[in-house]
């Protein structure tokens, strides 16, 4: 690859510095998205009116489900071939290649087709307000167009990440985040497109960032080298992908699942309860991203060490990577806790809205480093190969908990700080599922 001394070595050398350089840019390309994500929201709120940000806002949940669908199959992708260069099986990697890109165009696509017809069901399904539902099903239909660009920037990515580079791919994505940024004060502000506007920039500013991606392994000399002329399937490397990446991405999809539940509950409440919601979720996206950032830098480097059969290493990085989670993401909480009502304020005016929105972030943002006790360990087990059990567990103590919650306690007291605690709670009962499956398996296996 270009540049390849200047990739990171994960088999060797130190670990401490070396996840650092692996894990910063990825947590920053999440973060700078999720800036950008929040420069739309307040073009929205500042330019529009609430109504429309609302009707962004309650796409939130929706589009993160998208995402993590995305980025869950992606993680077969990065396993795969992390996995070859541990065992030196360098012959395979282009099939991999090429196989990975053109399952992406194909999920890509589907993807985009069946959006079209979900759109309107997904929406009414969370209890959207009749007031917004219709510039929210324009928005969410016109989001799902960018959908093959974003498989593809996710896919390549991926390959990327496997053998240490995670600085193009950040890059790439900041980059497309900028532009998104422009198109949104061109397309809203100048020409007045309102809630499509804020759609239609990021259905572009997708398509840019998966050009680029391709861009960087098209133009690559080596085994990485991405072939326009070879769309190419293997069935062996397809399944082996599917086969890791479906309960990854079934694992991160089953949070914005509940969640859905969870803006359906929000969405009774009026579009002032859904705007605040909304601006809340801005902080707790990048905070979230930091700590999913060292998972997935826990998969990458323990899928090379594993595969190396360097098991004192990979316990090392698990360590290190929860350690560095749990100490960065209180370093972002804090001031945006301490000082919500000013970071709120960047995105409305009205005082309604900032009330709602800190409350949010008082019952959830506060305590989000709880995360990394799952995501980290979670992210451990995908890369020894255990990437079953953390999705079933997330499912029990994510999304059934939080659907349970919201039929029982919520629905008896029905307040949104009754709502709002399901999140802690979830998160403390996933960890502890993710600790006790985290134990038998090394019992039984030892896979770390």
């Amino acid at each position: 690859m270009h540049c390849k001394e200047k990739n990171i070595d994960m088999l060797n050398g130190s670990l401490s510095r070396n996840i650092i350089l692996f894990t910063l840019p990825i947590a920053l390309s999440s973060m700078f998205q999720q800036l950008f994500n929040a420069a739309d929201t307040a073009i929205a709120g500042f330019f529009t009116n609430p109504s429309s940000l609302a009707a962004v806002g309650t796409n939130g949940e929706i589009i993160a489900l998208i995402i993590s669908l995305s980025s869950g199959l992606s993680v077969g992708v990065n396993v795969l071939i992390a996995h070859q260069i541990g065992l030196k099986k360098t012959d395979s990697i282009a099939s991999t290649v090429q196989t990975s890109l053109s399952l992406a165009v194909i999920i890509g696509f589907l993807g985009l087709f069946v959006g079209q017809f979900i759109s309107v069901p997904l929406l009414s399904l969370i209890k959207t307000p009749s007031d917004i539902l219709d510039t929210s099903v324009l928005y969410l239909k016109i989001y799902f167009c960018g959908y093959p660009f974003l498989m593809l920037y996710n896919f390549g990515a991926a390959i990327l990440r496997a053998y240490g580079d995670s600085r193009y791919p950040f890059i790439a994505l900041t980059i497309s985040g900028i532009v998104n940024v422009f198109l949104n004060i061109i397309f809203v502000v100048l020409f007045k497109m309102g809630v499509a506007g804020i759609a239609v920039a990021t259905v572009l500013s997708t398509m840019l960032s998966a050009v680029l991606i391709i861009y960087r392994l098209k133009t690559d000399t080596s085994v990485f080298h991405l072939s326009f002329h070879k769309f190419e399937i293997d069935p062996k490397i397809a399944m082996t992908i599917l086969k890791i990446g479906i309960p990854s991405a079934i694992q991160g999809a089953v949070f914005c699942f509940a969640n859905i539940f969870v803006q359906a509950s929000v969405n009774s409440f009026g579009a002032y309860a859904i705007a605040g919601s909304t601006i809340a979720m801005n902080f707790e996206y990048f905070a979230y991203y930091i700590i999913t950032a060292f998972g997935q830098t826990a998969t990458t480097f323990i899928s090379q060490n594993h595969a190396a059969g360097q098991t004192d290493r990979c316990r090392k990085i698990l360590w290190i990577c929860m350690v560095f989670s749990v100490i960065s993401s209180m370093v972002i909480i804090g001031p945006l806790v301490i000082f919500r009502t000013f970071f709120a304020g960047f995105f409305s005016a009205d005082p309604k809205v900032i009330q709602l929105a800190c409350l949010r972030i008082m019952c959830i943002l506060l305590l989000e480093p709880l995360c990394s006790l799952y995501e980290i360990p979670a992210g451990a087990l995908r890369g020894a190969g255990h990437s079953l059990y953390p999705a079933v567990a997330t499912i029990i103590g994510t999304c059934c908990f939080r659907i349970i919650w919201i039929c029982t306690m919520f629905k008896q007291y029905n307040s949104l700080k009754i709502l709002y605690i399901a999140f802690p709670i979830s998160w403390f009962l996933t960890t502890l599922l993710i600790a006790i499956g985290f134990i038998v398996i090394r019992q039984k296996k030892k896979p770390l």
